[in-house]
């Protein structure tokens, strides 16, 4: 059994841990709502180019056997990008790990379908993570998940995009912990090109002016779509990361409270047999001397 020191000195250090994991709730907390607000300005934007491109896809129905532009054909998948999201820190729960996993899992998947894959890391805690496992890394970026930068992210992917292009990769994937409210995270998978051409009856000829030069006017729209999601990505990562560690040091700091809980009930209790003991030796040593 601990003595009353070892105890005294653990209920010490526990509410120390309490102190610093409340004080990091608070700071994630403070930044979780800046990182929203951001995330908010940018998702309207975000939507509106992702209803342009599909509403586009929509029309390339009718006349894609007119039209060949790379980004919108159908493709056989024999090597393919996939950049993956993290956090540079890690006491934010699971939030990098559900990431890791599923990056796993799709790795497999294509290496199933004897498809190469390239992997293209953002965030310090995958990275590690990634050399630990033994696993090769086309690209390796750091700092980008903490302070996301439209430039470096575009590129990122534009390197991507280029290698689509001259059909050195076949496809491009996105994976990141998406933020969707201040509780809960969710990991999502994004296949960024090809882009499906998403036939729903829609008769309506697409109509591009000057029509010489529709090829550009495309590509540079699917290069605008990527970059910004990407950026999008990093945004939306970034909330969901200070999400996670906001709940994961709200957890630690009730459980460090819990633990205080039990460490003083249990240096109350030795402290008090500590007293009886004393109390029984006292008055033993009484009735000894009176015999």
């Amino acid at each position: 059994m601990a003595t009353l020191k070892e105890l005294k000195n653990k209920i010490s250090s526990v509410k120390n841990t309490q102190k610093t994991t409340r004080a990091m709730k608070l700071v994630s907390t403070a930044k979780l709502k800046r990182a929203e607000e951001a995330l908010i300005r940018s998702r309207v934007y975000a939507k509106k180019i992702d209803e342009v491109i599909k509403e586009i896809s929509q029309k390339l129905a009718s006349v894609k056997d007119t039209i060949d532009i790379r980004a919108f054909s159908s493709v056989n998948v024999k090597k393919v990008d996939i950049i993956v999201i993290t956090a540079d820190k890690g006491l934010c729960g699971g939030f990098n790990i559900h990431t890791i996993k599923k990056t796993l899992s799709l790795i497999n998947e294509f290496k199933e379908k004897d498809i190469k894959v390239r992997l293209k890391v953002i965030g310090k805690k995958a990275i590690e993570y990634f050399h630990f496992m033994d696993i090769e890394m086309n690209e390796e970026i750091i700092g980008l998940s903490a302070a996301p930068n439209y430039e470096k992210a575009a590129e990122i992917i534009n390197s991507s995009y280029q290698d689509f292009v001259e059909e050195k990769i076949d496809n491009i994937v996105l994976i990141h912990n998406g933020y969707v409210n201040k509780l809960t995270q969710e990991v999502r998978v994004d296949s960024l090109l090809p882009i499906e051409i998403e036939d729903n009856q829609n008769t309506e000829f697409l109509e591009i002016e000057p029509d010489n030069d529709y090829e550009m006017i495309l590509n540079d729209l699917v290069k605008k779509y990527i970059e910004y999601s990407i950026y999008y990505a990093l945004l939306d990562s970034l909330a969901a990361e200070h999400s996670a560690r906001m709940q994961a040091m709200d957890a630690a700091t009730n459980n460090a409270k819990e633990m205080v809980r039990l460490l003083t009930l249990e240096f109350n209790k030795v402290r008090q047999e500590n007293v009886t003991r004393e109390l029984i030796e006292i008055v033993t040593a009484i009735e000894a001397m009176k015999n």
